[in-house]
């Protein structure tokens, strides 16, 4: 609740209109049956005992009938759509922020939350919220107002029978207090499970072909519908216990009209109440049962409205672990570019993926990283990007510790190809341009001609070739080949190519390595790799096992120095080009 009044509060003219055209019309439609209950109680008996052929006096009152009741209709259809068109601001607004505040989350918090629980709030979660605050505005107000206007109205006709058609109210608080404390927590549970959907969703959707290369589809069907099972019984809880509300809030309604109608027929016998009166009377029992129901309703959204709220708020809310620096970057001469000093990290906490790293990297010189998948090759770019800060130790940038560096200005100056990274469902001119409106037209074809990626102008519309989602209309060396343009058209002071090559033959890429000697020679190379050969030019090559440098030095000290690299050498080399 405190969320639905925090996001239209900005709105709160628009509001205001919508919120008087409901409340105006529901009191037309309180008026109706207090006409009705004149027309058979007083208009029609004159009519009768005057003997008078004169009708004018029923057509105005049904007249008076009809124009109340377009009045009522206009007023709640006004009051619908502005309450629909402020639920989507809001709750568009909240996208933003909620979109916002993700992009600002360091990747630890990320992995925390996890990925598919971050969709899973930024849909469906949003839209809990967007109907919460739609039916807030369209029943919240409405409600009370038959509910209380309906009980006025009828202490005006019968006090009597209005203390018995109260009596019923208490006991149908407590059956929608009672289910709804049941019902929010399971709600929330509810989500819990979507979000372990989303996730094989999306596993199974990034790895579908993996699959059925496997043959293991009917595996992963049976591990969908366990999630998709698991998700379907948590809802049926949740909206079982909800639904219990209405039969059980109906049923004790039903035994209080019993009691009026009773009580009505013995009061009308005595002459007490008039059969008008007592119509009348029914008419507001049922607008009041209808905004109990509405009310139900509203209690239903809130508790679903509310576990979603509070999975908003608990990102909105998180702290950024990962303050942004102030400072800019200044080229200092004959510093280090880049210096790792007796680097620690860890992923969990708990495990070390990175142990004591340390070493210097002059502008122009180019590194080279090489071992085993899982060795922490990729953490060591992490930490640069300053995806991750450092558990101990300094990462510095032209002696200034990245930490007071502002991260847009570091990320600027760092063109990096990831091994899996992607290609957008655009040209291939917006892919590799990426809406930098610095990079022109002169910028990318060098960059493409870096990056051997002419088959681009082979093809009929070259540049405004449109590419499939994630590239699936080009091969896999035909995407690293954008991917590497993109990275280099930027200009980077730093070009990072985190195993960017493994899908190109060997000629391509011993191509691209000369090109990219000769073009970006004032640039520092970094060059993770499983090939010697992509990196055995490198000014430092590093050799890491474990999160540890186990050796490091250019390719021929470390063949005369280290072991391990000499048997990967001449395991990928062969003894001849050694």
């Amino acid at each position: 609740m405190k969320m639905i009044l925090r996001l239209v509060k900005p709105y709160w003219r628009m509001l205001t209109i919508s919120l008087t055209f409901k409340s105006v019309g529901a009191l037309a439609d309180l008026f109706l049956p207090w006409i009705i209950a004149y027309m058979i109680d007083t208009a029609i008996p004159d009519l009768q005992s005057s003997g008078s052929s004169n009708l004018q006096s029923l057509y105005l009152l049904g007249g008076l009938m009809v124009l109340i009741s377009f009045v009522g209709l206009y007023l709640n259809v006004a009051a619908n759509r502005k309450a629909e068109m402020i639920a989507a601001i809001t709750v568009k607004g909240l996208r933003h922020d909620l979109f916002s505040k993700i992009e600002r989350l360091s990747a630890r918090q990320v992995d925390l939350i996890t990925r598919p629980s971050l969709i899973s709030r930024m849909t469906t979660d949003t839209y809990n919220m967007y109907n919460a605050t739609a039916s807030m505005q369209r029943l919240g107000v409405r409600a009370p107002v038959l509910l209380i206007g309906g009980i006025f109205m009828s202490l005006l006709l019968d006090p009597v029978l209005t203390i018995i058609m109260v009596a019923m109210l208490p006991l149908i608080i407590i059956i929608v207090f009672f289910f709804s404390r049941k019902g929010i927590p399971l709600y929330a549970k509810t989500q819990g499970y979507v979000d372990q959907l989303v996730r094989k969703l999306r596993e199974y959707i990034s790895g579908a072909r993996v699959v059925r290369a496997l043959s293991m589809s009917d595996h992963e069907i049976e591990k969908f519908d366990e999630a998709n099972m698991n998700t379907v019984n948590a809802e049926q809880k949740a909206t079982i216990t909800m639904a219990r509300i209405n039969p059980l809030m109906q049923s004790v309604m039903n035994i209080g009209l019993v009691l009026v109608l009773v009580a009505g027929a013995f009061r009308i016998d005595q002459g007490v109440t008039e059969k008008g009166q007592i119509i009348a009377f029914v008419t507001y029992f049922t607008i009041i049962l209808g905004a109990m129901m509405s009310i139900t309703r509203i209690f239903v959204l809130s508790s679903r409205a509310t576990a979603s709220a509070n999975r908003i708020d608990e990102v909105l809310n998180m702290p950024e672990d990962m303050q942004d620096g102030f400072e800019l970057i200044e080229v200092v001469p004959n510093t280090p570019i880049i210096e790792f000093r007796d680097v620690y990290f860890s992923y969990n906490q708990k495990e070390s993926n990175l142990k004591g790293i340390s070493f210097k990297l002059y502008q122009g010189q180019s590194l080279g990283v090489i071992g085993a998948t899982g060795s922490g090759k990729t953490t060591i770019i992490n930490l640069l990007m300053r995806f991750y800060d450092v558990d101990s130790g300094t990462i510095l940038f032209y002696g200034k510790d990245i930490k007071t560096i502002q991260q847009n200005d570091l990320r600027r100056r760092i063109g990096v190809v990831f091994q899996n990274d992607l290609i957008f469902a655009d040209t291939i001119f917006g892919n590799i341009q990426f809406n930098r409106d610095v990079i022109t037209d002169e910028d990318i074809e060098v960059a493409t001609r870096i990056a051997q990626a002419e088959f681009i102008y082979d093809k009929n519309d070259e540049m405004n070739h449109q590419m499939a989602q994630k590239g699936m209309n080009l091969s896999g060396g035909q995407k690293q080949r954008v991917l590497i343009a993109r990275a280099v058209a930027g200009k980077p002071d730093i070009m990072v190519l985190d195993d960017a090559s493994s899908a190109l033959d060997y000629k391509t890429d011993m191509n691209m390595r000369v090109a990219l000697k000769k073009e970006l020679k004032d640039t520092t190379m970094i060059i993770i790799a499983q090939r010697i050969s992509s990196l055995r030019d490198s000014d430092l090559i590093l050799l890491i096992e474990d999160g540890e440098i186990l050796a490091s030095g250019t390719h021929d000290h470390l063949m005369e120095t280290s072991q391990m690299y000499q048997e990967i050498a001449y395991y990928q080399l062969g003894g001849e080009q050694l």
